[in-house]
């Protein structure tokens, strides 16, 4: 028997900012959605063009209330061949939650408040 990671899920209040802002921040594109004709929902598959891990965005027409993250304690981590860049850019977006210098990663926090590790490729 054997699993494999598929995807991740995070549920957003604003789906259309949230995707501007995974394009943008990290350069993930839409691969699939799924928008039943009740319009109760939509579930949205975005990739980064390499891998075969995806990141899923849901929303639910009825929630209107932010969703409870807890601790802020899980999170999303991605790689990037140019890490000085990167960091630069996130914090041109204003969007840079964490940074630890020490350990030479940080941290992005996306409109819902969801974070993404950024390490440097090794």
């Amino acid at each position: 028997m054997e699993f494999k990671f598929v995807h991740n899920n995070f549920n957003v209040l604003d789906l259309e900012r949230s995707l501007k802002f995974y394009a943008e921040a990290l350069k993930l594109k839409e691969v699939r959605r799924i928008a039943p004709a009740s319009g109760e929902f939509i579930i949205v598959y975005l990739s980064d063009g390499s891998s075969k891990h995806l990141l899923e965005l849901t929303w639910m027409r009825d929630r209107t209330e932010p969703y409870d993250l807890g601790d802020e304690e899980f999170h999303l981590a991605f790689e990037t061949d140019d890490y000085a860049g990167a960091l630069a850019k996130h914090k041109a977006m204003g969007c840079v939650a964490f940074e630890n210098k020490e350990m030479g990663i940080y941290f992005i926090q996306d409109p819902d408040g969801y974070w993404c590790e950024i390490v440097p490729s090794k």
